[in-house]
């Protein structure tokens, strides 16, 4: 458990043999954030930790990028501990999560929506990430200027704690957008992703990044 940025503490587990870290975060607003639980075996190692930074305060929210174990596997897990917890996510990820039985108290985000708070206030962007390239969601907290990339800026490693610095441009340039199957998907993520101005990008997997 590491604080990278103020307020935001970050939790790693790296899966082995291949050396992958996932992180997932916490923003200690006076409502507070977990974004991704980590999958069953993350949420395990993360929720004492977790229970360390909150003490008596209660988990608010639960940002879910798309429905994929190391973004939402745990949720369950996390929900046992703070089941009045609401997690936030698209219309695809809340069916799966329904219809699943994993979870019922959701709020529904489309991208062009807000997600506001007395100390947050995010900006949704669609990702397609889902199963067969359903819409998924990113997070911009605009008041921090942080972007939680989930997937995107995507790196190999255990790399826990580590922040590197880079230009906006490049971060999107490089970012995996372009791995996308369809040259519109493509065009449209990174053309949404460069309307953003994030000054310290919460990675999915690998370094953070400062926007310099």
């Amino acid at each position: 458990m590491t604080q990278i940025y103020p307020n935001l503490y970050q939790f790693t587990d790296v899966l082995e043999p291949i050396k992958l870290s996932m992180h997932q975060y916490l923003l200690l607003a006076d409502e507070p954030i977990l974004i991704q639980t980590g999958a069953v075996p993350q949420a395990q190692a993360t929720l004492p930790k977790l229970k360390e930074l909150l003490g008596d305060r209660p988990l608010k929210y639960i940002l879910i990028s798309h429905f994929e174990s190391d973004e939402c596997g745990g949720l369950s897990l996390v929900l046992k501990e703070y089941p009045n917890a609401i997690a936030v996510c698209s219309e695809v990820t809340a069916r799966q999560l329904w219809g699943f039985g994993i979870a019922r108290n959701v709020e529904i985000k489309k991208p062009g929506d807000s997600f506001t708070g007395n100390e947050f206030d995010f900006e949704i962007i669609s990702y397609p990430s889902e199963m067969h390239m359903w819409e998924g969601l990113l997070f911009m907290e605009k008041k921090r200027g942080i972007f939680f990339s989930s997937d995107l800026m995507f790196g190999m490693g255990e790399n826990h704690g580590q922040v590197v610095e880079n230009s906006w441009e490049s971060t999107v340039g490089t970012s995996g957008a372009e791995s996308l199957p369809s040259p519109d998907m493509q065009k449209k993520l990174i053309a949404d992703l460069k309307t953003l101005s994030p000054v310290f990008v919460a990675s999915g997997h690998g370094p953070c990044i400062k926007i310099v």
